[in-house]
Formats: C-alpha cells, structure tokens, sequence
C-alpha cells in the first residue's frame, strides 16, 4: 500500500498579487505569504530609487489586529513592553510583545485611535501568536479580532513619498508615527507617518476591495514598485532589527538595546521581572552593528572572531548598497563596543570588520 500523499497548505498571496505578476515580479515565501522579492529593475535600483526618491512596497504580508472595548488601550498597555500612554489619539507607537523570560515573541507598531480602540500591525508569522496570548489575557468587555486577511498594507517610503500622497489626495503633512484616517471611494484609508527603511514615508491601512486602485494610483503617481528584497538592505543599513533574527525569544530588547521601547516606570507587562533583573545584572551580550573592512559581505549566522576566540554572532548581514560595503548585526559579547576590531569567519576566510553603533549610514528627516 503506497503512503498517503503528503498534504500542503499553498501560500497566500496578497490582494495585489495579480499586480506584481503583471508587473514580472520575482517571488519568495515570506512567513506564509507570497510576496515579491524584487521586480525587474532589480533590488539595488529598488534601494537607490527609495534613498534618492520614492518607491511603494506591498507589505500586506503584515498582520492586523483590532482591540476594542471599554479600556482597551489600558489592556494593550499592561501586556505590551513599550508605554501607550506616552502617545495620544492618533499617536503611533513601536512596542514588543515579550514572553515572561524576556524573550521577544514580535515587535510590533501600535495604533491608538482612543482609549477604547487599539490597532496592532505584528508581523505575520507571530500574527496568530500575539492574538492568542491577547485574546486568553483580555478582560470581559475587551475584544480581540484578528483582521489579518480583509486588510492590504503599502509602503509608499522615500524622500518624495509626501508628494505621492499629495498627488493622490492623501493626508501627508502630519508627524512622525503620527496617523490620520481619509475616505477613498468610500473606503476608509488608515495614512500612518511611518515606515521600515529610515526615510520619510507613510504605511497604507486599506481594504481589501480598494487596494488595487490605490496602487495603481502610487504608481501612475511616480513611486516605482520595489520588492522585499529591498525592504531587507533598506532596513538593514539602519540597523532596524529583524524578528525571527535579530530579535527573537532568545533575544531579549536588553540585549537588544532597545531599552528605549520599554515602559520602565509601568506598573507591569509581560516579562518586566525579568528584563529588570537582566538590566540591573548587566546582559552578557549585546546587539551591534559590524562595518567590513575588508572585501566580502556579511551573512547571518557567522563567527565574530577576536583572534582564536569566538566573541559573537552574526544575526544580520549584506552588502549595503548606500555605503558600498559590508555590514551586519551581530551578538556579541559584552565587553566589546563600538571601536572594536574583529574580524568574521566567512567560510574558513577571515574579514575584518569595525564594531559600530547603527545607524549605516543616515537617512533624510522624519
């Protein structure tokens, strides 16, 4: 008797889907998802075109959460590590979902459109794990709701994003991680002030129903399409942390240094008892970034060498197309700062590179 055919989930694809095959998009899987890696341009002119001027990613991949009731923004801020109530209605916020060791189960951008109504973009494989931590913790009269397949999410990044918006109506005079709602075609469009790869630049909350016409506008405005592939050295040459890489539940936003996301002064949040006794010991590794030296690039899971000695990890790494180099984040053991010299172990062959605090290199004002 023969086994019994394996079966397998196809992956999803988003609302734009038809869009990027059009388009001759270059696909990968994604947390599930399949999303365009690059378009025909090719990642590097992806990653100029958004340094020099604009380009829009679909980023639909992403998950959305609803969390609505009386006290719904009291409840968010008592499991989230970052504290909601520095930012106000129509504020923005980026937050850490931790587990009680201190790992970090997603990073997170929190929307708070009242006391009684948050909106959570978590990232898409750690979706349905935040809702469920959440949805078993919420209080009666606080609902959950995992929205994640009825909502698209475009990037429109680059120092002329606020003249994309402007050409297609939309709201683009507001603050850094600021974010206003406008009506299109009698949907509602969620404009935040925000984004992934250091420049100015707005993520689109929109329908389903609606996205196809919105990105056909982005594009017809001059924002050329631009893949994750690009999304990735765009982040990278911030020094924005990847989850899943460099953050994870092994990774705490101590060794992280993200100290600054934290909600010290807080009553409570999931995992404070432990991130208090790790900041109060000291973490016996930190996150920080790693510029070449020499020729070679930087790829995750690589040796950082003091000599004979293994110091660190690398969780991150490529070739920064801005600063022309390689690049990385990496672990490394706590005596080390900026200034260091190391060197990588790059398949048996040595690289030399110099600890430096992110940001790569800068990036035009929020």
């Amino acid at each position: 008797m023969s086994a019994a055919p394996e079966l397998t989930t196809p992956p999803l694809t988003s609302p734009l889907h038809e869009r990027h095959l059009a388009l001759g998009a270059k696909f990968a899987e994604f947390a599930g998802w399949d999303m365009p890696l690059q378009f025909p341009s090719g990642v590097l002119a992806e990653h100029q075109a958004v340094r020099t001027e604009c380009g829009a990613f679909d980023v639909s991949h992403l998950g959305k959460v609803w969390v609505t009731g009386e006290g719904a923004a009291a409840f968010v801020n008592r499991c989230l590590a970052n504290d909601l109530d520095r930012i106000g209605a129509g504020g923005a916020q980026y937050t850490l979902c931790l587990d009680e060791s201190g790992g970090v189960v997603d990073d997170l951008i929190a929307y708070r459109f009242s006391d009684d109504q948050v909106f959570l973009i978590p990232n898409a494989a750690n979706t349905a794990e935040v809702v469920r931590r959440l949805t078993e913790a919420a209080p009666e009269g606080v609902e959950v709701r995992n929205v994640h397949h009825g909502l698209a999410v475009i990037a429109v990044q680059g120092p002329e994003s606020p003249r994309i918006l402007e050409y297609l109506g939309l709201p683009h005079d507001h603050d850094y991680m600021t974010f206003r709602e406008h009506l299109v075609d009698h949907h509602n469009v969620i404009v935040c002030r925000s984004g992934y790869t250091g420049e100015t630049g707005y993520e689109l909350v929109v329908p389903n129903e609606a996205a196809m016409d919105l990105w056909d506008g982005i594009l017809v405005a001059g924002a050329p399409p631009c893949g994750l592939g690009a999304r990735d050295t765009l982040r990278l040459e911030m020094g924005y942390p990847l989850h899943g890489q460099d953050l994870s539940l092994d990774i705490t936003p101590v060794q992280a240094r993200l100290n600054w996301a934290i909600g010290w002064d807080k009553p409570g949040f999931w995992g404070k008892a432990a991130l208090e006794a790790e900041r109060a010991e000291g973490p016996k590794r930190r996150l920080w970034g790693l510029e070449a030296t020499g020729k070679g690039v930087p790829r995750a899971h690589m040796n950082v060498m003091d000599g004979d000695a293994v110091v660190g990890e690398t969780t991150s790494g490529t070739h920064a197309p801005t600063l022309k180099k390689g690049v990385a984040l990496a672990l490394l053991d706590a005596a080390y700062k900026p200034g260091a010299a190391l060197e990588l172990d790059v398949r048996g062959r040595r690289l030399p590179v110099r600890v430096v605090k992110p940001p790569f290199t800068e990036a035009t004002p929020k």
